[in-house]
């Protein structure tokens, strides 16, 4: 689940911590956000797996994603503001360290309520690192390389879009469910070694932190919340289907755990694809444009995965593999647009601000579409989860044309 790096919690420009030349260390927070970011996506695959290993139906399972995504969207803007007064370094380790524990604790878990705790435990680590790795990686660098860091740091999400998904599904594959966990604990703790040793204890003192007050008050501005309003429509639509893709290919084509994997795996590339590609279209384009085709596409992208329900699944096949391609590119292609259009919505002072509330309520998004997925799971209407996300992105188109008109 992707963030970017304009998420920090302050204007880079307000610091003055003395940078280095070198931008190795930003590495390792940029391993950090892979970790964060294949464990985010890696799980939803797994969920049929997990299912059947703790007896427990694939609904009922599905809560590891519900519960994921709202304490991540609850929790990042609350722990973001209490850890203000600590040093940024200090806050990151804490983070990393939380969240590697928490990977351990999942991958030994003998129960699904241990495997939840882990899961809450992840996410409101992962709600404080990502933005905290943001923002440090803007100040620990000179100037004229800050583009790059933040580049580098935020593109170990992407990263994790096109490599760790996929990779999370060869080991889920060769070994278990629970060797995924263990692999992230693992690159979570050289990303906790590399910072410590690379990365000076005062590094980022001096960055601000927006307080909850002016979070609300950015939130109140209108075009703000408006926009807002779309992402929140877009992300419900997402996740109402990401979770529950491995029972869909299995219902509707017959997919078995290798067949999966590889869709999985397309997703994941034609998601990097499309949030590289989203920003050089929004630069060309404009972000009212971007935004708008790449919703068109998402809930054409739906509508067919919906249809597709009715097929054979010989006819079905091509048009399923279609259609979760242009998913995959369309829900993230309007990812890099959405943010540009929160820039530029208030002042310049606001932007991180906004930004963080949109990626707040991107979560909160993800977390209502997924439970309303797994409803649709536990009633037996697997078309019903293509349709929910059909009609939340038409949704988001009707709540952008009001965006634009006002």
């Amino acid at each position: 689940m992707l963030q970017n790096a304009a998420s920090s919690p302050a204007p880079l420009a307000a610091c003055a911590t003395a940078p280095s030349g070198s931008l190795s260390k930003v590495y390792f927070l940029a391993l950090g956000t892979f970790a964060i970011g294949t464990e985010g996506f890696m799980i939803a695959p797994l969920l049929p797996t997990i299912a059947h290993d703790l007896k427990m139906s694939l609904s009922a399972t599905a809560m590891l994603v519900v519960v994921f995504t709202l304490v991540m969207s609850l929790s990042s803007p609350i722990t973001t503001v209490l850890t203000a007064r600590l040093p940024r370094r200090n806050t990151l380790l804490v983070a990393l360290t939380l969240f590697t524990a928490g990977n351990f604790v999942a991958a030994f878990s003998a129960s699904f309520a241990t495997l939840m705790i882990a899961r809450i435990l992840m996410a409101v680590a992962s709600g404080l690192y990502v933005p905290g790795a943001n923002s440090l990686a803007g100040v620990i660098v000179p100037v004229e390389k800050r583009g790059r860091a933040l580049a580098i740091v935020s593109g170990g999400m992407t990263i994790a879009i096109a490599l760790g998904l996929p990779l999370g599904a060869v080991v889920a594959q060769a070994f278990s469910w629970r060797s995924t966990f263990l692999m992230v604990a693992v690159m979570s703790l050289v990303a906790l070694a590399g910072i410590a040793a690379g990365i000076r204890r005062d590094a980022g003192s001096d960055i601000p932190v927006a307080s909850l007050r002016q979070r609300v008050g950015v939130i109140r501005q209108p075009a703000v919340l408006r926009f807002l309003g779309v992402t929140l429509f877009w992300s419900i639509g997402a996740y109402t289907a990401y979770p529950y893709i491995a029972p869909y290919l299995n219902a509707v084509l017959g997919f078995g755990a290798g067949s999966i994997g590889a869709t999985v795996s397309m997703w994941g590339f034609a998601a990097a694809i499309g949030v590289t590609t989203g920003g050089r279209l929004n630069d060309r384009f404009g972000s009212n444009r971007v935004v708008l085709w790449s919703l068109i596409l998402l809930a054409a992208s739906f509508v067919v995965l919906g249809l597709a329900t009715t097929f054979t699944p010989r006819l079905a096949l091509i048009p399923v593999l279609a259609a979760v391609a242009a998913w995959g590119f369309s829900v993230w292609s309007f990812f890099p647009a959405q943010m540009a259009r929160l820039i530029a919505a208030g002042p310049s002072s606001q932007a991180s601000v906004a930004l963080a509330l949109n990626t707040s309520t991107m979560y909160l998004g993800f977390s209502i579409g997924s439970a309303m997925g797994a409803g649709a799971v536990s009633a037996g209407a697997i078309w019903g989860i293509a349709a929910i996300a059909a009609v939340s992105e038409g949704l988001s188109i009707w709540m952008d044309r009001k965006a634009r008109q006002s």
